[in-house]
């Protein structure tokens, strides 16, 4: 048999192994490079709900997208540069059966770049389109070519990338990681660019992730080794 005073020591190192790995989980955690779409709603900018092929702006909306390797919509890059609707669309007067949206379209930083590619400047432009026009066509009058995947995410604006579709990189590699290989979303949705989807928040994918479980083991553990002393001091 054990020796009494060595199981409390073996239960604390099971759960200290355990907060350990999850430690080790957040350290390593991954990020999709792709574009964001968003809205801009009372002078801030917020995660849109639905993809731009299905969203369909009003006359003096303000709608953006930025290129940037995130993990999901909750830590996202939001555009960048200016956003008002008067100055954006300052020179494009309004006209009968048709609107104004003002798109803000910001490509990212140089470390959220694919290999060997550069992002252009950020730009606005005041796109006047048809009264019922989606979100998707009034970025297609202004900012030619857009790439989509079969799965009807937004790959690429103006030609931007010249490859990828929100593939899965390293957050230690300063977004310059591998492909996931699937050629599609890197496996992990973000609604806001995909066609008829809705936001999608963390814990919707079906189940508690690796880490997660990982944790309310290690809670476990050190909650059995303080009821272990507990009783080892009352006998």
């Amino acid at each position: 048999m054990r020796p009494r005073g060595l199981r409390t020591p073996l239960i604390s190192v099971l759960a200290l192994g355990l907060l350990g790995g999850l430690g080790a989980g957040t350290a390593h955690a991954t990020g999709y490079r792709y574009w964001s779409f968003w809205d801009r709603v009372d002078g801030s900018w917020t995660y849109a709900t639905q993809g731009p092929a299905t969203a369909v702006p009003a006359d003096g909306d303000v709608q953006g997208f930025r290129f940037s390797v995130s993990e999901d919509s909750q830590d996202a890059a939001k555009p960048r540069g200016a956003a008002d609707f008067a100055a954006i669309c300052a020179d494009t007067p309004a006209e009968d059966g048709s609107k104004r949206v003002a798109l803000v379209i910001d490509f990212g930083t140089p470390q959220d770049a694919p290999e060997g590619e550069a992002p252009p400047e950020r730009r606005t432009a005041c796109a006047r389109v048809d009264e019922d026009a989606s979100s998707a066509q009034a970025l297609a009058s202004v900012a030619e070519p857009l790439r989509y995947n079969r799965d009807a995410l937004l790959c690429a604006i103006a030609g931007y990338p010249e490859s990828g579709c929100g593939e899965q990189v390293s957050a230690g590699d300063g977004g310059k990681g591998g492909s996931a290989g699937n050629g599609g979303n890197g496996g992990k949705d973000h609604d806001g660019n995909r066609a008829g989807a809705s936001r999608k928040r963390d814990g919707d994918d079906g189940g508690p992730s690796v880490g997660v479980v990982a944790g309310i083991a290690a809670v476990v553990l050190l909650g059995a080794a303080g009821a272990w002393q507990t009783r080892r001091r009352r006998g």
